[in-house]
C-alpha cells in the first residue's frame, strides 16, 4: 500500500515538475526567459511540496535505487502523454524500446 500511495503521490509531483520543466516552452513562447523561469520555480515549490514528502514516505519501504527507479518509470509515464497531446510532439517507435528497458529495470530493482 505504501509504494501505491508513494507513486501515486509522485506521478502528481512529476505532472507539476513536467510542466514545469517544459510547459513554459509553449505557453511562455515569446516572454523573456527569466519571467519563464520564475514561473517555473513557483510550480516546481508545489512539486516539492509533493516529492518530498513521498520520497520519505517511500523510503520507509523500498530501497533508494528503487524509489528512484520508481521515480523514472513514473517520470516517463507522465512526460510521453504530455509530449504527445501537449507539446504535439511525435512519438516514434524508439519510445517504445525505451520504454520496455524502463520497464526491465523496474522488473530487476524490484525483484526478490
Amino acid at each position: 500500500m505504501r509504494i501505491l500511495i508513494t507513486a501515486l503521490m509522485l506521478a502528481c509531483s512529476n505532472c507539476l515538475m513536467t510542466y514545469a520543466w517544459y510547459g513554459h516552452l509553449s505557453t511562455m513562447k515569446g516572454r523573456h526567459w527569466i519571467l519563464a523561469a520564475l514561473v517555473s520555480w513557483g510550480v516546481a515549490f508545489f512539486e516539492y511540496m509533493i516529492a518530498v514528502p513521498a520520497n520519505r514516505f517511500g523510503s520507509e519501504t523500498m530501497s533508494l535505487p528503487q524509489l528512484k527507479i520508481l521515480q523514472e518509470a513514473i517520470a516517463l509515464t507522465v512526460f510521453v502523454p504530455f509530449a504527445i497531446l501537449f507539446a504535439r510532439q511525435h512519438i516514434g517507435l524508439n519510445y517504445l524500446w525505451a520504454g520496455l528497458c524502463i520497464l526491465g529495470a523496474v522488473f530487476f530493482i524490484f525483484r526478490g
